[in-house]
């Protein structure tokens, strides 16, 4: 151990003061004991030398004293002032003055002791601003941090998935807004909660499993579709992605997860599944019974709170009868089979009366479900959402509905769900009945043995059936090999003809037509021919098939009613039918060819004494004979038609001047007044003419009629057997006209028109069906006025489609009145040529709908008259397809009354066919009106058309209409149109004839 200059010096010092002191002690006593020797002493020399001696012992003692006081002053100044300095400084430091200096003016320990503590308090001034400064850093960063957690919390909070963190022992540490919304828990409270209790029960087991996995390092990451169950109970279906977290050493510290909640994907995804299996079913032709129950079980699988149930409307749409429910019980399901739809009749009644869905969100409270309500709680059912299952043509097939154990409302992906499944019952109702219908088809066909025909990809023949054989004439073994058009072609279809075909074939798939095609004996024959193409498994054509059916006898069939609906069945001349027609045709070409037409009204004078006298076989007789000579007189291109019991028009054509038809009409009063031998008598009459001619006098076709009978009426009050010629009555018809229609549009904008109803019903079942709505005018002088009396005057005038819309626009408005009430009832709108040929038509009418959205447009029916439809078919039908796409019905009204009734029928989408009352009325008495309505029965049969009578004034009408096939009717004998406030009452009295519900009790046994 090294010993300083300080420490030595000390030593020194402390030795030297020791010895000071000693000696001072030491003289003391001596010099105490010297008195005491000098009084003793005898002799001064010896007192001398003793003195001598004590003043040295006192230098010794004052040296002594000295020393002590140099040491006293050293100590102070180079030891107890450094300390102090020391003390001072150590204490500044102490109190944290770090940049206090101790200065000792020394050369000593102390001194270098000061150094040492000036450097620790450098040092110490170093580190505590090094501290500050990481102090500072670690303030600031825990300030990020602290920011950085909030913002991170934001970003969390915002996002529109569910995260959340879970510890080592599965407890849920952090979960976002997203999370607890998700979740539905309270603010704060999923903290702390164990993750595993959020899955469904039965896939708990699996969660736990993979939740372990995960915190033991097993797996690093999952990623899995689940069910969750939240804080209500309610459950939904999550996508889970999930990954453990690691500290800095690498140590798992958890999990963290994100949660997306997929319930309407994965929904949405099991409903195409399930809509697959069913179609799937019905592909393996299963019956409806096992497709109906498939599609229930199927959503009650989704989303077992729910059961549900389908209910499917009977032929009649009055009943409602069990179709599927798997688990609602046996007694409810007996219950409401066959319950009768109406308004306010449960959810399913309602809906399926109304056409629209019926939502009761608490079965016990809600006044419809009032008769069935202690029958739901028996069930333990206490919500039920009703849907109806509507054809594609609007038919209301039947309802499914969901029923709920608990009041509840539904949300959208509900009734997302329930439209789904109506539209899907729907498919499988429509497609299993068509199945049906084809399969009572293809019995049908087999048993009128149709042909069968199949090709190879180069369409040469691989296979016929015999009946092949027996249609064409051609052996089976004349036919293999053979292109089947080469082999059968009548020459009666272009090459245009079959590109045409081939191309669709190629399309869609199959073509469907008729074709003439030639036996072997070279007879021609019509044929119904479908051709379907079979694909491999590549896709490329493999074989085609052919089936055709020999419809000779059906053309020639028609040909006959045709020649029915268009000729008199006595004179077998052209009926009012085809004369119609026919001057429609002849007005249109003589504007082309600049020419005339005449329009001949003739009726035979004294006919009816001759009848009444002889008899009507001698009256047809004559009539017959008169008929045919006076058709002799005419050029072929003339037109002679009967159009009533002694009645004609003729139609002569390209006449260049008016003088032309003079000789013409000598030749007719001759023939009409030769006389005529029947049996022994010898018969004379004579003939009234009118005429008048086109486009002298610029009218439509039934106005030339009517002017031309005018002036036949002037000929027979000037004396008869004359003509008279059609002249002032043009201008006067025109200045009527032209008032008439200032009148109506007063009327329009005075709102003097009113709507009457007439009942439609159903006389088999005694139901009505629905009503006509009918245009009256209340005129402030004239009083209520019939439409015959002003609509004449709008044919084919723009305020006839004011007038038009007008109507539909107040129909809808009082069938939603009606709605209110409880009364649905479906009203059919008389519309014109015009009305129905304006551009936007089906657009105005979407316009009208949607202003009443509570009326479902297949409430509504549209009636038009067939002759409307001639003028531009192709256009009319693009019309009333796009209204019928907005549901909307159509009727063809007046059918019979047009030439080309039988060859457009087909073509137009029409979904009912009215028998015009003209022919209704007279059936009775008159056999040729009688023919016309079973021909038009049997149209409306042959081509899947309803089919309503109007007209029926007696209950004799009625009655035959039965015994004909026609249930459906509107006339006076039913009931007269009534006004919108009487029709509601009438409905709920109104009861069918005895007689023709006895006639149709008696059918049925």
């Amino acid at each position: 151990m090294k010993i300083g200059f300080l420490t030595r010096l000390i030593i020194a010092v402390a030795v030297v003061f020791l010895l000071a002191l000693v000696g001072v002690i030491v003289g003391m006593v001596q010099t105490h004991d010297a008195m005491d020797v000098r009084q003793a002493l005898p002799t001064p020399v010896a007192r001398n030398h003793l003195d001598r001696w004590v003043q040295w012992l006192m230098v010794l003692v004052g040296s002594g004293l000295a020393t002590l006081v140099a040491f006293a002053y050293y100590i102070r100044r180079y030891v107890l002032k450094p300390l102090q300095q020391l003390e001072h400084h150590a204490q500044r430091i102490a109190l944290g003055d770090y940049a206090a200096r101790c200065d000792i003016q020394s050369r000593n320990e102390l001194a270098e002791l000061g150094t040492h503590f000036n450097a620790m308090a450098h040092a110490i001034e170093d580190d505590v601003a090094h501290h500050e400064a990481v102090q500072d850093v670690i303030t600031r960063a825990n300030t990020d941090l602290a920011e950085g957690k909030l913002l991170l919390q934001q970003i969390l909070d915002t996002s529109s998935v569910g995260i959340f963190m879970v510890d080592m022992n599965g407890l849920i540490t952090h979960a976002n807004r997203s999370m607890q919304d998700m979740f539905r828990w309270p603010a704060g409270e999923l903290v702390g909660q164990e993750y595993v209790a959020l899955v469904e029960p039965s896939q708990r087991g699996v969660g736990r499993r993979m939740m372990l996995e995960l915190l033991g390092g097993t797996v690093d990451a999952t990623d899995v579709q689940r069910r969750y169950r939240r804080a209500d109970g309610t459950e939904f279906w999550g996508h889970l992605t999930g990954r453990r977290f690691l500290d800095i050493h690498g140590q798992s510290q958890g999990l963290v997860g994100v949660v997306v909640d997929i319930t309407e994907k994965v929904w949405a995804q099991q409903r195409q599944q399930q809509h697959n299996e069913v179609m799937q079913l019905l592909l393996e032709k299963a019956p409806m019974a096992v497709a109906l129950d498939a599609m229930v079980r199927n959503v009650e699988a989704i989303n077992p709170v729910m059961l549900c149930s389908i209910l499917l409307l009977d032929a009649q749409g009055q009943h409602l009868h069990h179709g599927a429910a798997p688990r609602l019980p046996d007694f409810f399901i007996r219950a409401l089979d066959g319950t009768a739809i109406g308004p306010g009749v449960g959810s399913c009644g309602a809906a399926a009366h109304s056409g629209q869905r019926v939502i009761v969100e608490n079965i016990s409270t809600h006044p419809w479900w009032a008769p069935y309500a202690a029958l739901a709680r028996s069930a333990d059912l206490a919500a039920c959402w009703s849907q109806p299952i509507v054809s594609a043509q609007g038919q209301v097939l039947g309802t499914f509905a969901i029923y709920h154990r608990q009041p509840c409302a539904p949300n959208a992906m509900d009734l997302q769900l329930i439209e789904d499944e109506a539209r899907l019952a729907s498919v499988v109702i429509e497609k299993v009945r068509a199945e049906d219908r084809l399969q009572l088809a293809a019995r049908v066909f087999t048993h009128a043995r149709e042909g069968i025909v199949i090709t190879d990809a180069q369409q040469r023949i691989v296979e016929v059936n015999a009946m092949f054989t027996q249609i064409t004439g051609y052996s089976r073994e004349e036919a293999l090999g053979s292109n089947p058009r080469k082999l059968l072609q009548s020459g009666r279809h272009s090459d245009d003809f079959y590109a045409a075909r081939k191309k669709e074939i190629l399309d869609h798939g199959f073509w469907t037509g008729e074709v003439w095609n030639q036996r072997k004996n070279g007879e021609v024959f019509a044929e119904m021919l479908t051709i379907s193409l079979v694909r491999d498994a590549q896709g490329a054509p493999q074989n085609y098939v052919a089936l055709f059916t020999d419809i000779t006898p059906m053309k020639e069939h028609q040909r006959q009613l045709e020649h029915i609906a268009h000729f008199d069945s006595l004179t077998n001349m052209p009926n009012r039918v085809l004369l119609a027609d026919r001057l429609e045709y002849a007005l249109t070409q003589c504007l082309r060819r600049e020419h005339s037409v005449a329009v001949v009204y003739l009726d035979l004078d004294g006919f009816k004494a001759v009848n009444d006298l002889h008899g009507h076989g001698v009256g047809d007789t004559l009539l017959v004979t008169l008929a045919q000579r006076m058709r002799a007189v005419l050029r072929e291109t003339d037109t002679l038609a009967r159009i009533g019991g002694d009645e004609f028009v003729a139609v002569l054509v390209d006449l260049v001047s008016v003088q032309e038809t003079e000789p013409v009409l000598q030749r007719l009063l001759k023939a009409a007044s030769a006389p005529v031998d029947v049996g022994d008598l010898s018969l004379q009459v004579s003939a009234s003419i009118g005429v008048t001619t086109y486009p002298h006098d610029k009218v439509e076709a039934d106005l030339l009629l009517r002017h031309a009978d005018q002036a036949m009426y002037v000929a027979k009050q000037a004396g008869k057997n004359r003509y008279h010629l059609f002249d002032v009555a043009q201008d006067a018809a025109v200045q009527s006209q032209r008032e008439s229609l200032d009148h109506i549009r007063r009327a329009l904008a005075q709102q003097e028109f009113v709507l009457f109803y007439q009942p439609k019903v159903n006389m088999q079942t005694g139901t009505v069906k629905g009503a006509e709505a009918l245009v009256r005018w209340q005129h402030p002088q004239r009083g209520l006025l019939a439409p015959a009396s002003f609509l004449p005057t709008l044919e084919n005038h723009s305020l006839g489609v004011e007038l038009g819309e007008w109507v539909i626009a107040s129909a809808l408005q009082q069938m939603a009145r009606w709605q209110a009430q409880g009364l649905a009832l479906p009203v059919s709108v008389n519309i014109g040529a015009r009305q129905l040929q304006q551009t936007g038509f089906a657009a105005r009418l979407a316009g009208l709908l949607a202003a009443q959205a509570e009326v479902a447009p297949q409430q509504l029916e549209l009636e038009i008259l067939e002759t409307s439809v001639l003028e531009d078919l192709v256009q009319v039908c693009q019309t009333i397809n796009d209204c019928q796409a907005l549901g909307v019905r159509f009727a063809l009204d007046d059918f019979g009354t047009g030439y080309s009734s039988l060859t457009h029928l087909r073509h137009l989408p029409a979904e009912v066919i009215k028998i015009d009352q003209s022919f209704v009325r007279d059936m009775l008495e008159d056999g040729d009106d009688l023919a016309i309505v079973k021909g038009v029965i049997g149209l409306a049969a042959a081509f899947h058309r309803e089919v309503i009578a109007e007209g029926v004034e007696t209950h004799d009408h009625g009655t035959l209409l039965l015994e004909l096939g026609c249930a459906m009717a509107q006339g006076y004998a039913i009931a007269r149109p009534m006004p919108a406030h009487a029709l509601p009452a009438w409905v709920q009295g109104w009861q069918a004839h005895p007689v023709w519900v006895g006639n149709a009790a008696e059918k049925c046994e």
